[in-house]
């Protein structure tokens, strides 16, 4: 494999910032990924005694005075605290200095599933109960979802453009695709891309009613799967070109090779093995990758009896007897499913998995699904070489998106 892109313009990983159920700053969060640990617990962020499920994936150590100052804590959803807190983690793992010209050319891309829905929810509890001067009437402005995006950009006055993406839970690699395409192009020297999305009742409320939520655990790939459980948090990436990192003297994690995307084009609800396929496709000829070179994949692996079958049938459709070669792993079995932050989580553990030569386990694995014909790295964690890893992320309306990255020094 030829990396055919100017040197200078290669896009790298140089800082991991995380905010999740697994542990604050990505040391924390990668030790308890190898360890097997689940983040999952009792619901808390409101009473759950009117459904049958009660669990959830909650960041229940989270701080955001420690982050954020007290006076503008008041005009941020928890979406915007948890990002702004990660990408403070982010900047400081990456020893960025901000200069004027590092914030004119830095971007700021973010996925989100429901934006800062949190804060609607407020809105409407205090509305109900005609009780405005509880609740000013100018928060209106917190919840859209391209507050999250403004708020870390105003955080660091950070100059450049500023996305959000709404591709739900496959958001978090379109960020991610998205600062590939600004660095390489040369539009940016930097991005801080990833995704957020805090604990919603409505979000589960929705997903109870699909009869999708499991009752304790996540149990991706395995026979006696039941659901997913619905979880929160922010995880970002510091990215920026090769040339940069080097002239900083950066530590850089990875190398981003490229990205695909695709839309099913038929359900809204239920995966495609086709359009899972076209993504995984699409990002190795943007990486120019061969089969026989991918070390890892980081799956959507969700816990739905749908997505883990069709996922599994997919990478069996492009990888075809390379796939007994690859393990597959999904760490939603631990965290649970955080929507907009999902993919940008797994991104991170991809990072990881190529600097620290291991991939995590697919915990809660008693039984495999004889369907979901891969080695999904059942219930401990394993030394590996990776030097090429792949992330899948598959979300509602059938959009897909895979993105690839390599160990600088393969």
């Amino acid at each position: 494999m030829k990396n055919t892109i100017d040197d200078k313009r290669r896009v790298v990983v140089t800082g991991l910032g995380v905010i999740s159920s697994l542990g604050i700053g990505w040391e924390e969060f990668w030790k308890n990924l190898m360890a097997g640990k689940s983040g999952i617990s009792k619901i808390t962020a409101f009473d759950t005694s009117q459904y049958d499920r009660h669990y959830g994936g909650e960041v229940k150590n989270f701080d955001a005075k420690k982050f954020i100052s007290k006076h503008k804590l008041k005009t941020l959803g928890r979406a915007s605290q948890m990002a702004i807190a990660a990408a403070k983690l982010a900047l400081k793992d990456g020893k960025l200095k901000f200069t004027d010209r590092a914030r004119e050319k830095m971007a700021v891309c973010v996925g989100t599933t429901t934006g800062e829905i949190g804060s609607l929810e407020k809105f409407n509890k205090y509305s109900s109960r005609n009780v405005r001067e509880q609740f000013r009437m100018n928060t209106i402005s917190f919840f859209s979802a391209n507050s999250i995006s403004s708020n870390i950009a105003r955080e660091f006055k950070i100059m450049g453009p500023n996305f959000v993406f709404g591709t739900a839970c496959s958001s978090g690699n379109y960020a991610v695709g998205k600062a590939y395409d600004l660095i390489r192009t040369g539009k940016q020297d930097y991005v801080l891309a990833g995704g957020a999305d805090g604990f919603s009742r409505i979000v589960f409320t929705g997903f109870c009613r699909t009869y999708a939520v499991a009752p304790e655990k996540c149990q991706p790939f395995d026979k006696n799967r039941k659901g997913i459980i619905p979880a929160e948090g922010s995880g970002m990436l510091l990215l920026e070109s090769l040339g940069s990192a080097k002239a900083r003297k950066a530590k850089i994690y990875a190398e981003v090779l490229g990205a695909g995307y695709s839309c099913d084009a038929k359900n809204m609800t239920e995966p495609s093995p086709d359009g899972i396929a076209e993504a995984i496709r699409k990002s190795l000829v943007s990486a120019k990758v061969r089969l026989n070179e991918v070390d890892y994949i980081s799956a959507h692996g969700t816990g739905t009896k749908e997505n883990d079958q069709a996922e599994a049938e997919a990478i069996n459709r492009v990888f075809g007897k390379e796939t007994k070669n690859i393990p597959v792993s999904s760490i939603k079995s631990m965290l649970g499913h955080t929507m907009g932050a999902a993919a940008a989580f797994e991104t991170i553990a991809c990072c990881l998995a190529i600097e620290k030569q291991e991939i995590p386990p697919t915990i809660n694995l008693d039984k495999k699904d004889l369907d979901c014909d891969i080695d999904c790295v059942p219930n401990n964690g394993r030394k590996h070489q990776v030097r090429i890893a792949l992330n899948n992320s598959q979300a509602f309306g059938g959009n897909n998106a895979s993105t690839i990255l390599k160990s600088i020094n393969a």
